[in-house]
């Protein structure tokens, strides 16, 4: 039977003998025939077969989804080193970076796939079996296999993946958005989760009488009393800070967080003022700097948080550098900070529609917010971190 015209063409090849004789062509598009005038149908051939049957197969499925035909054979690898190369330097740090690059590690056995023919048995079965080979120490040339959490950071690769290819036509279907992950996995993500530990009354104190005597103890404090994120702590620079008016400005991650106010609070000012002057003495453009770095003054995350651990090990505490930020936070709500302006403070987004649109605190009103806060917890008790009060990172 004939096709309609435009539905695309099968047909074997005459002549040589060929493993796949059978052709498919289909129509991708139309153009004007500059000499007739008439309408004319763009053709490209959608691949070789070996049965007329399997022709017919691969014809129905285009048809029924129709894809990017000069992208048709493109592979997962190759489709994730031209994804990443657009998506990796919108992220805020080089953590962020590794975290994907960490992830896509353990998807070998997606990546001869042609991207358009993964469906949901591919991505479930990958992340069933996912595995790297350890490449030092005893565990050398053993399979490692992925944790809860790092199947969690693969299917959200997974999902950003496929938003791409359907936003440039490469597939009609989502098929990552079309499954969850497992209950088990997900139970054990849960399982897995560090537990957030605020800094205590009796650990502030002990950090505010290390001032003088510890590298970096004078940034911790820093970052407990203003909320920023290591990484934008980190990377604050001279000229963004306003000593004749008090403020910080800067922010990374997302639209509430970037190019944002921060207070500086009365409780820091003095060990400001000591970087910032440290700074222009040394003719850095950042505020904190390491004097004693191998590898340069610059400061980064990763060598912010090699420093945090050793004042760390130095002092007998156990913290992770974001639990500064969580201690800004239950601070700012033990000392009934207004909500919307801890949010802002923090570069949250403000989910009240009220707060978000009409609602707009003045520097003057986030100054008196943040200067409610004091060294220590009110009543001299370390309130107990709350879930609802966890800060999305």
């Amino acid at each position: 039977m004939r096709r309609a015209n435009g539905s695309g063409q099968i047909f074997k090849i005459k002549g040589a003998k060929r493993r796949n004789p059978w052709r498919v062509r289909i129509t991708v598009g139309w153009k004007i025939d500059e000499r007739t005038g008439k309408s004319k149908q763009i053709i490209k051939t959608l691949g070789y077969y070996p049965s007329r049957h399997e022709a017919e197969v691969a014809l129905t499925e285009y048809l029924e989804e129709p894809y990017n035909i000069n992208n048709k054979d493109i592979t997962f690898e190759e489709l994730y080193k031209e994804w990443s190369d657009w998506y990796l330097p919108t992220l805020s740090g080089a953590s962020s970076v590794r975290t994907v690059e960490s992830a896509f590690r353990y998807m070998q056995p997606l990546y001869k796939i042609k991207f358009k023919d993964i469906r949901v048995r591919h991505l479930e079965g990958c992340l069933q079996d996912a595995y790297v080979l350890s490449t030092r120490g005893k565990t050398k040339g053993q399979k490692v296999y992925a944790s809860a959490c790092t199947k969690g950071r693969m299917k959200s690769v997974f999902n950003l993946m496929f938003d791409y290819a359907l936003k440039y036509d490469l597939v009609k279907t989502n098929y990552a958005r079309n499954f969850n992950l497992d209950k088990e996995t997900v139970r054990q993500k849960q399982k897995d989760k560090k537990e957030i530990k605020i800094f205590t009354n009796e650990e502030l104190s002990v950090l505010w009488d290390n001032t003088d005597k510890l590298q970096f103890v004078d940034m911790i404090l820093i970052g407990i009393y203003s909320g920023w994120r290591p990484q934008e702590l980190a990377i604050l620079k001279i000229e963004d800070i306003d000593l004749e008016h008090n403020t910080f400005f800067g922010g990374l991650k997302t639209d509430a967080g970037k190019n944002r106010y921060v207070p500086i609070h009365s409780l820091i000012k003095e060990l400001v003022v000591k970087r910032y002057n440290e700074a222009v003495e040394i003719n850095s453009m950042f505020l904190f700097n390491d004097l004693e770095g191998q590898r340069g003054t610059t400061m980064t995350y990763d060598k912010y948080r090699s420093r945090f651990d050793k004042v760390m090990k130095r002092l007998g505490m156990d913290h992770r550098p974001h639990e500064t930020r969580h201690t800004f936070s239950t601070l700012a709500k033990a000392y009934n900070m207004k909500d919307n302006v801890r949010k802002l403070i923090m570069g949250h987004s403000i989910v009240d529609f009220t707060d978000r649109i009409y609602t707009h605190p003045l520097l003057a009103e986030l100054q008196a917010e943040m200067s409610k806060i004091d060294k220590w917890y009110p009543y001299g008790v370390t309130p107990e971190f709350k879930p609802e009060d966890e800060i999305i990172e």
